[in-house]
């Protein structure tokens, strides 16, 4: 391995100069994206079949929540460690890696037999997904120049969109011709072609930081995974109450707080905390957090809402998000356009306004009866907010970290994602659990305590033949419209987290005039340092 430069498109321009395979790089780094996307979505819809003892592997319902909680617990605590040691090792190296790891763990997930190998088998694809992910965003950061690199990112926000749209839509379609396993195996083809085109096309690159933060990256690892248990369980269980939620929390937010005195003090920090003295960069994270809190938390109890109110069917619903993840794709790619003409202010203030009318109409609109396009037109609304919400506000947060230091921007910005999404399933389904717990327990007080836990319990309750057949009708509608009144509930509260975010927009956005010192020199210097393999 020998290391060059690579020479710039237009040597008159140097700092408009990328990659001369930049755009066939984006679309192997977007494949690779999107099977990891895919694959966080696609389980959903296998869930009814993995608990049948013979179609599926007789998963119980604490198997379930496992497979996909151990996915999400070891992706969420080694994103920001492989981001770091891919700085170190080789950011291409940690891609393939990475994709092998998912690959090897998608094949031996389609080939379970008991629930306990699924569980471990998808911690393992979570480790490959934290692996790949850091890597495909800073690779991106080092083969675009400056100006080109907010257009890149763009496309790579809308292929998030798309792929976690897909994800149901290709899982069910699988499940109707195929055996469960198939929904695993369909990752297979895609790494295998992933591998080959990173290897022939991606240059390899890395950050210049001398010594290795062991100490921070055990810490960060460690405080994530306890924060993020925490936090799911607070979900699983609808209650922030329970020793085993408290305490793990509390032991994650200590952790968390080590590190930050850590970072601060070492000399060789994996994460520099000056950057969040940069109102730009702690604004970037915080709308990041606070956009997937509020969607992901959402987009979850639609689920709830199109499968057991509206009778939809797994592949049927997939369908029904595919606008919002179609309006991503569109539109991300434009959103810079937009920046450029307008100013990131006053576009992410009317993204984040499309965002809330989805929470409003939700609030005060939504209904059992309420015709289905009018969620076709929310869902393509409010993937138009996001798309030209996310894109700026991951730029200022990569443009922020130097280019050497590119893994780690990618990581916590995914790491933000990923903790804020799991923050509001958590925040907003103790929200609808106990609103809901309030109202099934005026409106059907014969409904024994478990199966009033939730809207879904309730339903297993109808299914399975513990309620009478006297009461069945009258239970139904009661749980009905007791899960109406908990998602308006549910979608007050989004709208108080988004008001948060669009008053951090409106007061630390720049407007189209205003420019942070030193960024444009630091653009117009910005030259990619690739090692061709």
């Amino acid at each position: 391995m020998s290391d060059s430069r690579s020479e710039p498109v237009n040597a008159t321009e140097p700092e408009d100069a990328g990659h001369p395979r930049r755009w066939a790089i984006l679309s192997v780094l977007v494949i690779s994206l999107i099977v990891v996307v895919l694959d966080n979505t696609v389980l959903n819809v296998a869930m009814k079949t993995l608990a049948d003892p013979k179609e599926g592997v007789g998963a119980t319902q604490s198997d379930l929540a496992w497979m996909i909680n151990s996915y999400t617990l070891v992706f969420a605590g080694l994103l920001f460690a492989s981001g770091v040691i891919g700085d170190r090792i080789g950011r291409k190296r940690m891609l393939l890696a990475g994709l092998v790891v998912f690959g090897v763990a998608s094949l031996l997930s389609a080939y379970a037999t008991t629930p306990d190998q699924l569980i471990w088998y998808r911690a393992l694809m979570g480790a490959g997904a934290a692996v790949m992910m850091p890597s495909t965003l800073s690779l991106l950061r080092n083969v675009f120049s400056a100006k080109e690199f907010p257009k890149a990112l763009g496309i790579w926000t809308g292929a998030v969109g798309i792929g976690g749209a897909i994800g149901p839509i290709v899982g069910g379609a699988l499940l109707d011709h195929f055996w469960w396993g198939s929904v695993f195996l369909i990752n297979v083809p895609i790494v295998v072609f992933g591998l080959i085109a990173v290897l022939i096309l991606a240059p390899e690159s890395k950050g210049s930081q001398a010594r290795a933060d062991f100490l921070g990256m055990a810490l960060s690892m460690i405080g994530l995974v306890s924060l993020t248990y925490g936090i799911i369980e607070a979900g699983d269980e609808g209650s922030w109450t329970g020793v085993t939620v408290w305490g793990t929390i509390a032991l994650g937010v200590i952790v968390l707080v080590a590190f930050v005195l850590w970072e601060r003090r070492t000399p060789h920090a994996s994460l520099d905390m000056g950057l969040f003295k940069n109102t730009r960069f702690s604004a970037s994270s915080a709308i990041i957090t606070l956009t997937f809190f509020g969607m992901m938390g959402l987009m979850f109890f639609m689920t709830f809402y199109l499968q057991l109110l509206k009778g939809y069917t797994p592949l049927e619903t997939g369908l029904l998000f595919l606008p919002f993840g179609a309006a991503m794709l569109v539109f991300a790619p434009m959103s810079n356009t937009l920046v450029q003409r307008f100013g990131a202010k006053t576009v992410g203030i009317v993204a984040m306004l499309l965002v809330i009318t989805n929470f409003t109409v939700t609030a005060t609109v939504f209904e059992a009866d309420t015709p289905v396009w009018v969620v076709i037109v929310l869902f393509a609304i409010t993937g138009a907010g996001m798309a030209n919400l996310m894109p700026p506000a991951m730029n200022t947060l990569m443009a922020s970290v130097p280019k050497e230091k590119a893994g780690v921007g990618s990581a916590l910005a995914n790491t933000l994602r990923q903790v804020g999404g799991a923050l509001g399933v958590a925040v907003l389904g103790t929200v609808m659990a106990q609103a809901y717990q309030s109202e099934i327990g005026e409106a059907a007080p014969q409904l024994p305590d478990k199966a009033a836990e939730s809207y879904a319990s309730t339903y297993g309750a109808l299914e399975s033949g513990l309620v009478p057949d006297a009461a069945q009708q009258a239970v139904q509608t009661a749980a009905d419209a007791s899960f109406i009144t908990a998602l308006h509930t549910t979608a007050y509260a989004a709208i108080g987290v988004a008001v948060v975010g669009l008053v951090v927009i409106a007061l630390f956005f720049p407007g189209k005039r205003r420019r942070e010192a030193g960024e444009a020199e630091r653009e117009a210097a910005a030259e990619p340092e690739f090692v061709e393999v």
